[in-house]
C-alpha cells in the first residue's frame, strides 16, 4: 500500500524518515551532492515516505540562547521538486505557515501533486509571533484550493501534559481537513500514552475514527543536542537527562532508550487498536549520528513489518 492509502485508510504501519533541506546559502552543486547522498542513504531502508522539514526561527518560543544557531534552509518543496527526482516515494513537505503569505501557500497547494506530495502545516511557535498566515487560515486555504492533498498536523505530548486538551485540538484539526498527525520528538512515554488514550477514547465517545499518529524518534549524541531538545520544548525525563549527561557514549544510550520507546509504543498502540507509525528524524551533521539514525530507522521498520 502507498503512504497515502495507509493514511487514508488508517491502517497504521507507516514508516517515515525526516531530514532538513540544505542551507539556503549552499551552491546548486552542493545541493545536488547532498540530494544524491540522501537518496543513497534512503535506498536501503524500508520506508513509506520522506519528511522534509521547513525550518523557522523559533527564538520567540524561548528567551534563552539557542544552543545551535538558526541557519535558513532551502524551501523543502524546491529541494524535493528540483533535486530529489531520484526518490521514488512520496514526500511529506512541512510548511511553517506563518512564514508565507496566503498567495504563496495557495501557489504551493495548487502546484503539489497529491500522488507524490503530502503536507504538514505547522502553526506559530508562540502566541506572540507575528505571522503572515495563521494555521486556521492555512487549513481553510487547503480546503478551498486542494482538499485532495493529504494534510497532517503536529501533535505535542508536552502541551497535553500542561493543558490536558491536546486531544481536543486534534479533533478540531480533523474537522478542518487533517487526516494524520506527526508528533514532536518523544522522550517521555508517560506523556505520550496519556495523550493517545485521551484521544482514542474521545474519538470513540464521539463516534469518530481516530486518525494515525506518527511518532517522531530522534537520537541525542551530545550534551549540546540534549540542551537543544529541551530548548525546543521536548520533555526529557530527569533520569534519562542525567544518564545522557553522564554517559561516556550518549549516542549509544539514547539509541537504546529510543528503540525501547518505539517497542513500547508499538505494543501499546497495537493492543489499544490505535493506528500509528514511526518517523526517525536525522538532522545532525555529525557522521556518527547520521549513521545511527539510519540504523535506528532500519530496526524500527523491521519492528513495524514484523
Amino acid at each position: 500500500m502507498s503512504l497515502q492509502s495507509k493514511l487514508a485508510q488508517a491502517t497504521g504501519g507507516v514508516m517515515l524518515f525526516g531530514v532538513t533541506p540544505p542551507r539556503r546559502s549552499a551552491t546548486p552543486e552542493k545541493v545536488k551532492e547532498i540530494a544524491e547522498v540522501t537518496v543513497k542513504r534512503l535506498a536501503g531502508l524500508d520506508l513509506d515516505g520522506l519528511i522534509l522539514y521547513d525550518i523557522d526561527d523559533e527564538s520567540d518560543r524561548n528567551p534563552e540562547e539557542r544552543p545551535f544557531p538558526y541557519l535558513p534552509t532551502m524551501d523543502p518543496a524546491e529541494f524535493y521538486g528540483s533535486y530529489l527526482g531520484a526518490w521514488d516515494k512520496p514526500a511529506v513537505i512541512y510548511r511553517c505557515v506563518g512564514k508565507y503569505t496566503p498567495s504563496a501557500l495557495e501557489s504551493f497547494l495548487s502546484a503539489a501533486d497529491p500522488a507524490k506530495v503530502l503536507s504538514v502545516f505547522v502553526g506559530a511557535s508562540s502566541g506572540d509571533k507575528q505571522v503572515r498566515t495563521s494555521l486556521r487560515q492555512a487549513q481553510e486555504l487547503h480546503a478551498s484550493v486542494r482538499p485532495s492533498l493529504p494534510l497532517g498536523a503536529v501533535v505535542i505530548g508536552e502541551r497535553h501534559a500542561r493543558s490536558g486538551d491536546e486531544h481536543l485540538r486534534m479533533l478540531a484539526k480533523q474537522e478542518r481537513g487533517v487526516t494524520f498527525f506527526v508528533s514532536q520528538v518523544i522522550y517521555d512515554l508517560n506523556e505520550t500514552k496519556n495523550l493517545i488514550t485521551d484521544y482514542f477514547y474521545e474519538c470513540r465517545g464521539r463516534g469518530v475514527d481516530p486518525r494515525p499518529i506518527i511518532f517522531t524518534l530522534s537520537l541525542c549524541g551530545s550534551e549540546k543536542t540534549l540542551e537543544f531538545l529541551k530548548w525546543l520544548g521536548v520533555d526529557v525525563p530527569r533520569w534519562l537527562s542525567t544518564t545522557l549527561s553522564h554517559s561516556p557514549d550518549p549516542l549509544a544510550d539514547s539509541y537504546r532508550e529510543t528503540l525501547s520507546i518505539a517497542r513500547d509504543l508499538h505494543g501499546f498502540c497495537t493492543r489499544l487498536g490505535m493506528p500509528f507509525g514511526f518517523h526517525v528524524e536525522s538532522v545532525s551533521i555529525r557522521r556518527a549520528e547520521i549513521e545511527a539514525a539510519t540504523d535506528l530507522a532500519a530496526e524500527v521498520a523491521a519492528l513495524l513489518r514484523g
